[in-house]
């Protein structure tokens, strides 16, 4: 394979991207909950790469993962956004 090395070396650049853009929008919490998602979202895709990669069974981890991800933005949506769209009009 070709594109392993390539593929599992970025993977660290990537991730600490998304984590420094989450950390950067930590004082909006729309912001905040939909980078925690896209955190997650980039991690599960690691994880499922490397798994192919080497014949390894990650795809539970990965799911697990996503299903994080989904969460928090469920999380979101259910308890912060109508709170969120109430203070911004009455601003």
């Amino acid at each position: 394979m070709v594109w392993r090395p390539g593929g599992v070396i970025m993977i660290l650049p990537t991730v600490s991207v998304a984590v420094y853009l989450t950390w950067k929008s930590r004082h909006w919490k729309a912001e905040l909950y939909h980078n925690i998602a896209v955190c997650c979202w980039i991690l599960a895709n690691s994880v499922w790469m490397v798994g192919e990669f080497y014949n390894k069974e990650t795809r539970p981890y990965a799911v697990g993962i996503f299903v994080t991800g989904l969460l928090t933005l469920l999380v979101y949506y259910i308890f912060h956004l109508r709170k969120d769209r109430q203070l911004e009009k009455s601003q």
